[in-house]
This record gives structure tokens, C-alpha cells and sequence, in this order.
């Protein structure tokens, strides 16, 4: 689909009534790094430069860049790789924490972040139960909590299950995350188109975020056709079988999008309900 023939998600009635509905825009926030969507629009990156998923949390943890910062290519074993920086000025690491624990209790919170393709987002009771726990501490909430969203990065509607891991199983300690002034959130995620091919694709996400001079970026990476299993990550993709090309492609633009508008309105966002009960604000569906 060409983005400029996507349509905004709209609001319900209800959502309208609620104090979060006026951080929804339909006017998406510019890249907050213009040059990793330059490097993703020249086209794929050589697969040599592709990060190997069991060394990556060493690769993030050193100060500094590496090549292939920002790119997209499909890896020699047939799986698809995407590497994309994204600034967030004016962001902490305390905003970025809150955020994965406060936007999956409400599908409105989960469409202001992008209002053209996150229609909607919904959890277990079990994992309400857990954010709404005032004793868990904020970068506990998103752990072993499992979001049940459907998103669109282009080529129409998805379902994604989206299972948060322990840091442990994507190869950091919080130990070392604390001393990089870091943190992680990520896991492995099952993927089914609405329309078109059936089959649930396999894939592991990792954003790594750290402090910068002026707040936070985010170091983002995933493996399609790898998935952790029993605490490790492996590669799950039939022998033979090779990601088409475009699906990195679109999803590393699509993260371009969603994380710049996000960083256009987090500090807004937080600054109103930051300090609140975690259910204040909900919309009653």
C-alpha cells in the first residue's frame, strides 16, 4: 500500500471523551533521525553487515556506533534483518519504561502512538493485574506480559502476539544495563496476515535504548524466523525458506514512523500521566 493512500484510524465516541484523545493526531511527527531513513531508502544493506542475534546485547552494550546502524537486508540463512536508530530528545529512560507498561491497558493509548496503523491493543487479565500492582517496580511491569495487538506496516492489517522476555534472555544482565545507563524491552512475537497468506510468522524484537546529551535513542533490531525458545533465542525458519525482501523493508520504515511520533508526544504524555494511577483515564469499551 502507498502511504499516501492510508487512512486514519478514527475515534470511537467514547475514546473522544477521554483526557488522552487530544495527544491523538492524525499529522505524524517528522524522523527525529533523518539520516537512518536515508540510509533505509538507498536501498538494502550488504547481509555481511547484519548483526548475529546471539552476539548483538555485547555489540549494544559498547559505547559508540557500528556499520550497519540503520539497514535492512535478508541474512544469508534466509531470515530478515532490520537495525534502525531512533532519537528521542527530550525522553528518559523513566519515560520509555512507563510507556511499555502504561499503552497496552487501552487500545486509545495504543493508537496515539501511530493513528494510521495501530488500531488496536489488548492483554490478559493476569497482565493488567501485574501494571496495575503499584509494589512491581516500573521495568518489571513489561516483563513476562504479552500484548495481543493488530498493526498495519504497509501491507495491510496484522495480528501480532508480542511476548516480553526477561533482558537475560535477549543476553544482558541488568547489572550491565544500569552501568551503560540502558535499557531493553523485547522478546519474540508470532505474526499472521488478516488478508493474503496465512501462516504465523516467527520473529524476535529488541529495543535497546540508552541516555544520550539530549535524552534517549533507541537501537532497534529484529530477527524474522528466529524466536526464543526456552530462554534462547534460535532460529526457527524451514529449511528453504527465505523472507521476501520488502518485509523488513517496510517494517524498518514503519519503525522509523512510529518511534519519531511517539518522541514527538511521550514528554507530553507523561508529563499528564506519568504521575497517575496506571487505570486513570481508561476508556470503557
Amino acid at each position: 500500500m502507498n502511504p499516501q493512500d492510508r487512512k486514519p484510524i478514527g475515534l470511537t465516541d467514547k475514546e473522544k471523551l477521554s483526557p488522552v484523545a487530544k495527544y491523538y493526531t492524525e499529522e505524524l511527527a517528522p524522523p527525529t533521525n533523518p539520516a537512518a531513513l536515508q540510509a533505509l531508502l538507498a536501498g538494502p544493506m550488504d547481509p555481511k553487515l547484519a548483526k548475529d542475534p546471539y552476539e548483538t546485547a555485547k555489540i549494544m552494550l559498547q559505547p559508540g556506533y557500528v556499520e550497519g546502524e540503520n539497514g535492512y537486508c535478508i541474512m544469508e540463512d534466509g531470515c530478515g534483518y532490520l537495525s534502525v536508530n531512533n532519537k528521542f530528545p527530550g525522553v528518559t529512560l523513566d519515560m520509555i519504561k512507563w510507556w511499555f507498561a502504561w499503552h497496552p491497558l487501552d487500545s486509545l493509548r495504543y493508537k496515539i502512538w501511530n493513528p494510521y496503523c495501530h488500531p488496536y491493543a489488548a492483554i490478559a487479565d493476569v497482565d493488567r493485574e501485574k501494571i496495575l500492582d503499584p509494589n512491581i517496580p516500573i521495568e518489571e511491569k513489561s516483563t513476562d506480559v504479552v500484548h495481543f495487538v493488530c498493526e498495519d506496516i504497509g501491507g495491510g492489517v496484522q495480528d501480532i502476539v508480542i511476548h516480553f522476555r526477561p533482558v537475560e534472555e535477549l543476553g544482558f544482565t541488568k547489572e550491565e544495563l544500569a552501568e551503560a545507563h540502558a535499557w531493553v524491552a523485547g522478546g519474540y512475537g508470532l505474526v499472521e496476515n488478516r488478508v493474503g497468506e496465512k501462516g504465523k510468522a516467527p520473529v524476535i524484537m529488541m529495543h535497546y535504548y540508552r541516555e544520550t546529551e539530549d535524552g534517549i535513542e533507541s537501537r532497534t533490531h529484529f530477527w524474522m524466523g528466529y524466536r526464543v525458545v526456552q530462554g534462547k533465542m534460535v532460529r526457527v525458519l524451514p529449511p528453504g525458506v527465505k523472507i521476501p525482501e520488502f518485509i523488513p523493508m517496510g517494517l524498518a520504515l514503519h519503525n522509523v514512523e512510529e518511534f519519531s511520533h511517539l518522541a514527538s508526544i511521550l514528554p507530553k504524555v507523561y508529563a499528564e500521566f506519568g504521575s497517575q494511577p496506571f487505570d486513570a483515564g481508561l476508556v470503557e469499551y
